[in-house]
Formats: C-alpha cells, structure tokens, sequence
C-alpha cells in the first residue's frame, strides 16, 4: 500500500469493535513518533473505528495531531499496535480527507455538521471549525419555505403561469361568512390551514404553494398541474338549523391528499394519461374504508411518491 491519497477505514479482523473510552485496556504502552519518516503507514483505533493514514497527511496542518505524532506527545498504542485516539470515529474520515485534500464534502444535516464541528474543534483545525460554522450560518438564514400571498388576480396569474412546478393554493377567508359558523366550523378551518403549513414544508421543493386572502370563498383549495387548473376543493356549505342558515367548513383531509397526489405526477413531461390520473382517484362507490382510513392511505401514498422521487438525489430530504 502506498501513496498518501490512500485512505481506508477497517474493521477488526476478529471480535466486535469497542470504544476503547468505555473499556479498559490493560495491555497498552506509550511512544513517540520524533523522526519517523512522513510516509510511514500508521494503525489507528478512534473510539473503536480503524483507520490507515501517513504521517505526512496527519502532521501536514497545524492541529493536535501534529503535536501528537511530532513527538511533541505521547501517544497510546495496544498490544497490534494499534495507536488508541479516545474521541468518537464517526467523522474522523472526514478529519483525514480535509487535512489531505483541503477541503471536505460537509454532512447533508445540521445534526451532522455539528458533530462535525466538536471534532475539528476537538483536533484544532481551524479551517474546517472555519467552514462547519459558515455552513451552519448558512442554514440559519435559508428560509424553508416561502409561500407567496396573493394580492390580487393579475398577480396569482402571475405566478401560476410562470411556475414550471405543480401549485398549490388555499384561499381562506374567514370573514367572508354572512351567517353564523356551526360549532365546528372553526376548528375545521383551522385544520385546513395546518394541513397546507405541513404539505407546504414536506414539498416546497417541488411544488409552488401560495396563499389567497382576498377570494370570495372562506376555504377552499385549487390544485394546478403545467399552468391550467386540475381540481377545486371547496370546503364550506351552507346547512339550516333551526330555521336559520349557518356556514359549515369541513376538512376533506382525504380529498386534498388525493388532489395533492394528482398534482405531485405533473412535474415531468408528458402530461400523464387519464389512465395514470383515474388510479390516483378516490373510489367514491366504494364503502369498505372509512374517511380516516382513506386518509391515511393517501398519507402514505403520497409519502411513498415522495421517497422514490427523490432517493437518487442526495441533497433532497425526506418527506414529513
């Protein structure tokens, strides 16, 4: 094995692995690395994960594994030979590849980069605590979501027809009412507005979703695939009760993830066939499924349509 470009991580060739910061190692002895060549091969065990790397590679930055295999410290060796770091060696890959290379490919989650960071911080190398810190910065000041009101016809036009991805809207409205709302009607109305809130975060990536507050409905969604209008749900009706009218808003919750999924098949070309579109569909004669359960089916097939998009992308998370 040769050249410093090498990296492997190992496992051990007999027994399971343990965290030598958990278990006693009886059989241990010191050294020094004071005047071992730079390309020499050393063993190393962090926190019960074997690496290969070269002095050179480990001594090339200013760090705490300079100090450590200069001779300036003493390091721990086992019985093989194995030189023993006490640190977990979940990232110490990515610590090789940066003092290596210069630069290193960063965790895709916060969690991930924050450990990251501890152990750059841990070794005190300062370009990487550098880049972990700009990279969490970053993600601070990126929005999630951004959700366009609309503010008037021309504008909602606007963005429908200008968006190459599926949209979403809800118009909610609750003061357009000229009756009274039945006993529920608020909190159905409330429902609708958190189920648009967790569809929007789950697919903002892929689909446009807006809001409308100035329609002449009180709730109502509108699903549009490729510019042109697939499917309306409205979500009030006007009931009587007690010789009087009353406005009653429901949460189709089913319906909406079943229009959600019809929409989520227009982000490729070509439009897909009536065929395609009528297996999506809600078997209305059907009986055998009570909303809730229909609900979570969808739930679930929407999920599924989520994962296979997006499991060949690796800067895309997965869905709620």
């Amino acid at each position: 094995m040769s050249g410093e470009s090498c990296l492997h991580q190992l496992q051990p060739q007999t027994g399971p692995i343990v965290s030598v910061s958990s278990v006693a190692c009886p059989k241990t002895n010191t050294c020094t690395y004071r005047g071992v060549t730079g390309n020499k091969y050393v063993q190393l065990n962090v926190g019960g994960n074997l690496y290969y790397s070269t002095l050179h590679v480990l001594t090339r930055q200013d760090t705490l594994l300079r100090s450590m295999f200069s001779g300036k410290m003493e390091v721990l060796t086992d019985k093989e030979g194995w030189i023993l770091i006490d640190r977990c060696g979940k990232h110490f890959g990515s610590i090789l590849s940066y003092l290596r290379d210069g630069f290193v490919t960063l965790p895709k989650s916060r969690q991930g980069i924050m450990e990251l960071l501890a152990e750059a911080k841990y070794y005190l190398i300062q370009g990487l605590i550098d880049l972990c810190q700009r990279a969490l910065q970053d993600n601070e000041e990126k929005a999630l979501c951004v959700i366009p009101f609309i503010t008037s016809p021309k504008e909602e036009e606007r963005l429908i027809q200008g968006c190459v991805r599926p949209v979403v809207k809800l118009l909610y409205n609750r003061g357009n009412n000229k009756y009274s709302y039945t006993s529920n009607s608020d909190d159905n109305l409330l429902k609708n507005i958190e189920l648009f809130e967790k569809l929007s975060l789950s697919y903002s990536g892929r689909v446009l979703f807006i809001k409308d507050v100035i329609g002449d409905e009180i709730c109502c969604w509108s699903f549009y695939g490729q510019s042109r209008k697939l499917a309306e749900v409205c979500c009030t009706s006007i009931v009587y009760a007690t010789e009087k009218k009353q406005t009653k808003v429901e949460f189709p919750e089913a319906r909406i993830y079943e229009e959600t999924l019809n929409a989520l098949l227009y982000e490729t070309l070509p439009v897909p066939d009536n065929s395609l579109l009528e297996a999506t569909r809600r078997r209305h004669n059907c009986c055998s499924h009570s909303e809730e359960e229909e609900a979570v089916e969808l739930r679930e097939r929407v999920r599924r349509i989520h994962i296979k998009r997006y499991s060949t992308y690796d800067d895309r998370p997965l869905g709620h």
